[in-house]
């Protein structure tokens, strides 16, 4: 036998890839197994059944995973993380397009769709918001260089005015602006409703916004505190103008050639 064979058939070499097979293997399943803690479970398009156990592997067992603001978040959930969308399949087989219900930018579904994150405010790591309005932070100012976008009217898509800036909404994390807050006009009901900055084109005399009209400004998802915005609602807000993108008018939805 030759240096290193434990028996004639059998040595050290062979072994360690053995062993290395092994490892890999168990390294696959096991990252199959945990990546499954978000996303799942699954839902049929169609049925709207809930697959508890998809594929081989099946899923993993509920794990806690301790935060250290929003208390213990268990994963996988037991209920789907899909946002249930107003829409419905436009053929019979899975993974067919879905067709808006009424509103389609309220819809969730295309550039509408959203992710159902957690239903409170992203944090700094001394637990504060991330964003609030420049209003509570004493110490933020726009630069003397920039426009301050506070009292220019917000014009959509249309050419018609939607309601004026009252507000800048910062990031305290990064130092920038995320939202500018805005009051729609009276014949849109007066509400108070958020733009996203990146939506957001500042003009010396206006802001324009090319994703919704000017009378859309009205049904833009409304936010539950005045001092501070949560995730869940930042993926609404959000939602709302990506939607608009594609349904703020038919001719959107229409093929360019």
């Amino acid at each position: 036998m030759g240096t290193g064979a434990i028996t004639q058939y059998v040595d050290l070499a062979q072994l360690i890839l053995y062993v290395f097979w092994a490892f890999f293997f168990g390294l696959i399943y096991y990252l199959t197994l945990e990546s499954k803690r978000e996303g799942f479970p699954l839902e049929y398009d169609q049925a709207g059944k809930i697959r508890r156990n998809p594929g081989l592997i099946g899923m993993p067992p509920p794990k806690v995973f301790k935060t250290q603001f929003h208390g213990d978040v268990l994963n996988p959930r037991s209920e789907p993380l899909d946002v249930i969308s107003n829409a419905r399949p436009a053929h019979r087989f899975n993974g067919a397009p879905l067709e808006p219900i009424g509103n389609p930018m309220l819809a969730a579904v295309g550039p509408g769709s959203y992710a159902n994150r957690p239903d409170y405010p992203d944090v700094t790591f001394e637990g504060q918001p991330v964003i609030v309005p420049m209003r509570i932070l004493p110490g933020f100012a726009v630069a003397k260089p920039d426009i301050d976008p506070r009292g220019l009217p917000v014009i959509g898509a249309d050419g018609a005015r939607g309601g004026v800036i009252k507000e800048i909404w910062v990031d305290r994390a990064e130092m920038v602006i995320r939202y500018l807050e805005l009051e729609t006009t009276a014949e849109n009901g007066s509400r108070k409703v958020m733009l996203p900055m990146n939506f957001a084109r500042v003009q010396s005399k206006k802001i324009a916004v090319e994703s919704i009209l000017g009378k859309q400004f009205a049904e833009v998802p409304t936010i539950k505190s005045q001092d501070q915005i949560t995730m869940l609602e930042e993926e609404r807000v959000m939602a709302y103008y990506g939607g608009g993108t594609l349904y703020a008018t038919p001719e959107r939805r229409e093929p360019l050639i």
